[in-house]
């Protein structure tokens, strides 16, 4: 399914106990787990009821990084969207990565300090 840009389009949920989340957000929202066969073990996909494809994803960050859990927002253009961000007075976390898929996001901090990313999924 195509998601238009500026619309939240991913929400990822990074926890050092995953198996935690998976249950909290299950049990709440109805939500499914499947694990990305790309990521080592450490991200697993979330499907919410009713969606054909995942649109989240729950990150096994191993105390690595704080837990957070924060919005992706789809946009044309990353390095466009980061650019305007700074400009706005947001501020880059991750500058623009691309993926071995081709998919490319960045996350950013909004004036208010708010955790956030923009993403633009691969082309095809």
């Amino acid at each position: 399914m195509a998601r238009s840009n500026g619309t939240v389009g991913w929400v990822q949920v990074g926890t050092d106990d995953p198996e935690g989340a998976r249950r909290f957000y299950g049990e709440l929202f109805g939500w499914t787990f499947t694990p990305d066969p790309n990521s080592g073990g450490r991200y697993d996909l979330i499907t919410f009821p009713g969606a054909a494809e995942p649109a989240g994803g729950i990150a096994d960050t191993g105390g690595e990084l704080p837990n957070h859990a924060i919005f992706l927002v789809v946009v044309a253009d990353v390095g466009a969207a980061v650019a305007e961000a700074e400009r706005l007075g947001g501020k880059v976390l991750v500058p623009p990565t691309t993926t071995p898929t081709g998919l490319v996001f960045a996350d950013l901090l909004d004036p208010s300090g708010n955790h956030f990313g923009v993403y633009a999924p691969p082309a095809g």
